[in-house]
């Protein structure tokens, strides 16, 4: 047994320093597309405002590494539900830039994890439903629902582990690495975690086709 766990890892290494391999050679003629700059994005998308536009700190701009960033809250003009809308958009991810995953970046500010998993969302102008990360944290008395997603130029995924094969694949076929780390975040409310995603899920449904020409096709 322990000679075929030493296998399996040696074999496991070896896939992931040739798919290293493979990525920074396909990168050399990396492709970087042009983009809108975020601060572009409109104040109002449907029956949702712009209340606050919050700026980020040039300490977390240094450790985010991001080449464009967007972080705004919103409230429904109709029910006054609120909900926060972060983007972090990489141009390239060949010399160490990426995002970091909420489920780091967030137990790290003091927001414990209570739930995590996964959610089918239907947007207009996609064929199929696309699948995001629910997640569930607290701080104190506070709680929020999180849902993010990477989204690069042909796909929207969930998974940090399919991001990076993604990452490799894209690299090697297409000579780019860019990407995108979108997150919203809703406040619950009386404890109600299944109206916090609902209203999360009609903002999705409300920003994603917009935000789509905010990030490189």
């Amino acid at each position: 047994m322990s000679w075929i766990r030493n296998k399996y890892v040696g074999i496991l290494t070896l896939v992931l320093v040739v798919q290293t391999t493979l990525f920074y050679a396909a990168s050399r003629g990396e492709r970087v597309p042009a983009s809108q700059p975020l601060d572009l994005f409109p104040a109002q998308v449907g029956s949702w405002q712009e209340t606050q536009n919050y700026p980020v700190e040039q300490e977390i701009r240094d450790q985010l590494k991001a080449d464009d960033l967007l972080n705004r809250a919103y409230a429904d003009l109709e029910s006054r539900a609120a909900a926060g809308l972060f983007v972090a958009y990489f141009k390239t991810q060949r010399t160490g830039q990426s995002p970091h995953s909420p489920k780091n970046c967030l137990p790290g500010s003091g927001w414990e994890p209570e739930a995590t998993g996964f959610l089918d969302v239907a947007v207009a102008g996609q064929p199929e439903p696309i699948r995001i990360n629910r997640y569930v944290v607290s701080h104190g008395g506070d709680k929020s629902v999180v849902l993010y997603w990477y989204q690069s130029q042909r796909r929207v995924i969930a998974s940090e582990f399919s991001a990076k094969f993604w990452l490799v694949m894209d690299s090697i076929r297409y000579h780019r690495s860019d990407t995108a780390l979108v997150r919203v975040t809703i406040p619950v409310v009386h404890n109600d975690q299944d109206a916090a995603t609902q209203v999360g899920v009609s903002f999705v449904r409300t920003v994603f086709p917009l935000l789509k020409g905010y990030l490189p096709a």
